[in-house]
């Protein structure tokens, strides 16, 4: 297996607050470039147990199991794509890189770093902001925002999607970057944006006026009317301060998190792809072609007769404390969720390995299987009828595959075996359970 421990503690806590130094962090070519978000996995899963410590101290509400397991499962199925594909601002970068590039700054200077960093973060703001302003956008946006909590695991619920559409944003970039710093900063720009999820840092004092921050990004998730539409800056929030989107936390009124609409379900397919659903039966039930094209194009609120973004009036009012949608498991089923999705998190991290010497068809069958645990868990979690059956038809797959795959690409051991064939006993015993209460209720 390899380790997840791959750099020195102090310097894996450092990039997650963008203090780091032009020397240690420029290269010349991209193959150089380290995956930096890999590598801060256990650096996030270290911050989001210090920050439940926090809270603990602090007589606070610590993260939910649900929530957080589906927060961290939806960022899972946004790291997939990168198994079998470059990353979508990088290969549009290079697209318009080898195209247009009018001149390449140097690489080594300090100057050239700064400029990229100023850039990277511009060119975020405005991905950021047509990602709420625009449904197409919205549409793969909306998870990062559909979580009803606000802590660390949050940070975590990252769009599968919304990579597709914001790599247009990065191209004036590629005229006069090289591509290995533009692949340093967008890796940067992200890692900066986790620690500003939580609610235990109140205020940075004069810092506020210039960093993005957690009591800014509070307004940005928030679903209180004066929240909404505020605050898309991700390293800086000078951004928001100069274009007139930037709001100050109330301290009169607490923000209440999550959509306009809930999604009011732990499934991270559907977190990750509802809204498109969503967008194709409005579509077809839109009378006439520019009404047809608006849904696209238009802001999520948007209506026939209505402007582009729609009308402030619409916002439902939300006052806190607000009823959280919370199905879950008793304490044995999130112990039990926790440690398979634990198996899920290593494997995926050996497959990042794997996937460089073996076969794509392999690697395609792995994220077939990481989806199928990542829906079972929510559907576990949402007490679907199905979940059991779900659940069972995993195990006994893994343990199918395990004989079968010609290459080890997960953690295979007499331990992990036992595992799974317990797991597979105990919900085959579920599922027959299940079958037995169907069939006498039906008979009665």
């Amino acid at each position: 297996m390899v380790s997840l421990v791959k750099v020195p503690v102090n310097t894996g806590f450092r990039r997650l607050l963008y203090l780091v130094s032009p020397n240690e962090t420029s290269f010349r070519t991209l193959d150089e470039v380290p995956d930096f978000v890999t590598e801060a996995i256990l650096f996030f899963l270290a911050m989001v147990l210090i920050e439940t410590i926090v809270l603990v101290c602090q007589g606070k509400q610590t993260p939910r199991i649900n929530d957080g397991v589906n927060s961290v499962a939806c960022g899972l199925v946004s790291l997939l794509h990168s198994l079998l594909f470059r990353g979508t601002e990088l290969a549009g970068f290079m697209w318009m890189y080898n195209r247009y590039n009018i001149v390449t700054l140097p690489w080594d200077n300090p100057m050239t770093w700064v400029l990229c960093l100023l850039g990277v973060d511009l060119g975020y703001y405005f991905a950021h902001r047509y990602g709420h302003e625009m449904n197409i956008m919205w549409a793969g946006h909306q998870t990062h925002h559909s979580s009803e909590d606000y802590n660390l695991t949050t940070a975590l619920r990252q769009s599968a999607v919304h990579r597709y559409t914001v790599w247009v944003f990065y191209l004036p970039l590629a005229l006069v970057m090289p591509p290995a710093i533009f692949q340093v900063h967008i890796q940067f720009n992200l890692l900066y944006q986790f620690w500003i999820h939580t609610e235990v840092i109140k205020s940075l004092g004069p810092l506020e006026w210039i960093l993005s921050t957690p009591s800014h990004h509070r307004v940005h998730h928030g679903r209180n009317p004066y929240c909404i539409d505020k605050n898309y800056g991700g390293t800086f929030i000078i951004w928001d301060r100069l274009f007139g989107t930037f709001a100050a936390e109330r301290e009169d009124e607490k923000v209440v998190y999550g959509l306009v609409h809930p999604l009011n379900s732990w499934d991270p397919s559907f977190a990750q792809f509802g809204h498109l659903q969503y967008m194709w039966k409005t579509f077809k039930q839109m009378d006439g072609l520019s009404n047809k094209l608006s849904v696209i194009w238009k802001g999520p609120g948007w209506g026939p007769g209505k402007p582009r973004l729609g009308l402030p009036e619409d916002i439902p009012q939300v006052k806190a404390p607000i009823t959280k949608y919370d199905s879950g498991l008793p304490m044995w089923g999130n112990l039990y969720v926790i440690v398979h999705f634990g198996v899920v998190m290593i494997g995926y991290t050996d497959l990042t390995q794997q996937s460089k010497v073996i076969p794509a068809i392999y690697t395609v069958y792995c994220i077939l299987y990481i989806m199928l645990s990542l829906t079972a868990f929510g559907a576990l979690h949402d007490h679907k009828n199905y979940g059991p059956l779900l659940e069972f038809g995993r195990c006994l797959l893994f343990l199918l595959v395990q004989q079968v795959l010609p290459v080890p690409l997960l953690l295979f051991s007499q331990i992990l075996q036992w595992l799974y064939i317990a797991s597979a006993c105990f919900w085959g015993y579920m599922c027959i359970q299940q079958y037995s209460v169907s069939v006498k209720t039906k008979a009665s």
